[in-house]
């Protein structure tokens, strides 16, 4: 057998241990990754990047519907979802196949099989072939997070979906649920409905995408509510009744509660994170409501174990993940690392119209102490934003009013999930509103309109 010594030994390949991993690797480290499933894990093969693919396509396919309002001429035109689904496959099995070739340009020892920490410093693995016994002075575990199932709410994968069939769907609904309007829920509602299902999407919360600036989801709502979707906000599927061609859901609001019959359920109410039959309690981890608990630098307290992305806690984002992970492999390598500012860290839904934000939201920088200029702009405002014709948009810029720090910003509209980084970037530089507001942006660009919202903030805004 080949020596199973290693510097480094990472429990799972997704986006958080497939990058520690790589970044390990390259710092000199003899590196091995275990993973019991797929390289890329969930973000890769039934997260992120297929999600993306399908929602393309119903971007595609609305765009076909509006052909007249460009001077062009579709007829005809239909969808294929079994090959729609076929393209979000093949898009993530082609990164996956990309993981594979990544590992062996660095020398990453790929283990496939199911890991447990036997020990300080010491990891088995169950494969096709065997146990297998590892040994490295640190450990990172990367193992990531699942959909919660709430009792009576549980997928079936035939009537009620959680996000992994609903990528792979066995038909297409025709009268959708959607229980939860955090980003899986609103994407996925987002793209059945552009596809014609009569879409239904409830809230517990008092509004939907409820970690969002309160101004831009109310903009978002408006958009859903147009395009058909109905919102049901402080309500609760209390009850799942199925049969085998459709599913009677109890919902409550208002301490009503109504029957209403769905053919197809999405339940994406959270997630939990993977600590189950891992070693961890065994060791003095501490778990704390399915994540671990660990510090800046993703020590747990057990000397040499690590815990990044999902199974670490909030925010649960990929790229979150990925840069715990070089951190991670920074610090084990005794370089100087430097630990991840959770402010600085952008969210993004890919619904229609797309939404992101980064740092505070105006009622959380009130709620801090902060006083605050806020600036706004709407896309009607922007020539490139009516030329694509995608007038229907906001960007809100939050700014404290003693220091012109930027404190936050807000979009709601097309591409603003790429629009976001140019305030992640100033938001890392500790910009001030001065810099924003000299900084000279390209003419005609979406990406004019931050410029503006800035400038709104201290009463200069020049298009509105």
């Amino acid at each position: 057998m080949a020596d199973q010594t290693f510097d480094m030994i990472v429990i799972g390949a997704g986006p958080g241990g497939y990058v520690a991993a790589i970044r390990g690797a390259q710092l000199g480290l003899k590196v091995a990754c275990v993973e019991r499933e797929h390289l890329g894990g969930i973000c890769l093969n039934w997260g992120c990047i297929p999600t993306k693919a399908l929602l393309r396509s119903a971007e595609v396919f609305h765009l076909m519907e509006r052909a007249k309002d460009f001077g062009l001429s579709a007829e005809k035109f239909g969808y294929d979802l079994d090959a729609v689904v076929k393209r979000s496959r093949g898009v993530a099995k082609q990164l996956t196949n990309g993981i594979g070739h990544l590992f062996k340009k660095n020398k990453v020892t790929t283990i496939m099989g199911e890991a447990k920490l036997a020990g300080k410093g010491k990891v088995t693995v169950k494969t096709e072939k065997g146990t297998e016994e590892l040994s490295a002075k640190a450990i990172v575990v990367a193992t990531g997070a699942r959909a919660r199932e709430l009792p009576g709410l549980e997928g079936d994968g035939k009537r009620v979906w959680t996000y992994k069939t609903a990528l792979v769907p066995p038909h297409m609904p025709k009268k959708l649920l959607v229980i939860g309007s955090g980003a899986i829920g609103i994407e996925f509602a987002s793209f059945y409905n552009t596809l014609g299902a009569e879409t239904t999407v409830v809230e517990v919360l008092d509004r939907v995408l409820p970690v969002e600036d309160a101004e831009i989801s109310a903009f978002a709502k408006k958009q859903f509510t147009k395009q058909g979707m109905r919102i049901l906000e402080k309500s609760m599927v209390k009850q799942l009744d199925r049969s085998d061609d459709k599913v009677v859901a109890h919902i409550e609001t208002g301490g009503k509660v109504e029957k209403v019959e769905f053919d197809t359920v999405i339940s994406a109410v959270g997630i939990v994170g993977n600590v189950e039959n891992l070693g961890l309690e065994e060791l003095g981890v501490k778990i704390d409501r399915t994540h671990v608990v660990t510090d800046e630098y993703c020590r747990t307290g057990v000397d040499g174990l690590y815990a990044i992305g999902d199974i670490a806690g909030a925010p649960w984002l990929a790229h979150k993940a990925s840069h715990e992970g070089v951190m991670v492999a920074e610090l084990i390598a005794g370089k100087n690392a430097h630990p991840i500012k959770p402010g600085s860290i952008a969210g993004c839904t890919y619904c229609q119209p797309q939404v992101a934000s980064v740092g505070l939201t105006e009622a959380k920088a009130k709620e801090e102490g902060y006083e605050v200029k806020v600036g706004r702009f709407p896309f009607i405002g922007n020539g490139k934003a009516i030329a694509l014709g995608e007038p229907e948009g906001m960007i809100k810029t939050i700014f404290d009013a003693k220091t012109g720090e930027l404190l936050g910003a807000h979009m709601v509209g097309a591409e603003v999930t790429e629009l976001i980084q140019g305030y992640v970037v100033g938001k890392t530089l500790e910009t001030t509103e001065a810099e924003l507001m000299e900084t000279v942006f390209p003419h005609p660009t979406l990406s004019e309109m931050m410029h503006e919202s800035v400038l709104d903030a201290y009463g200069r805004v020049i298009h509105m």
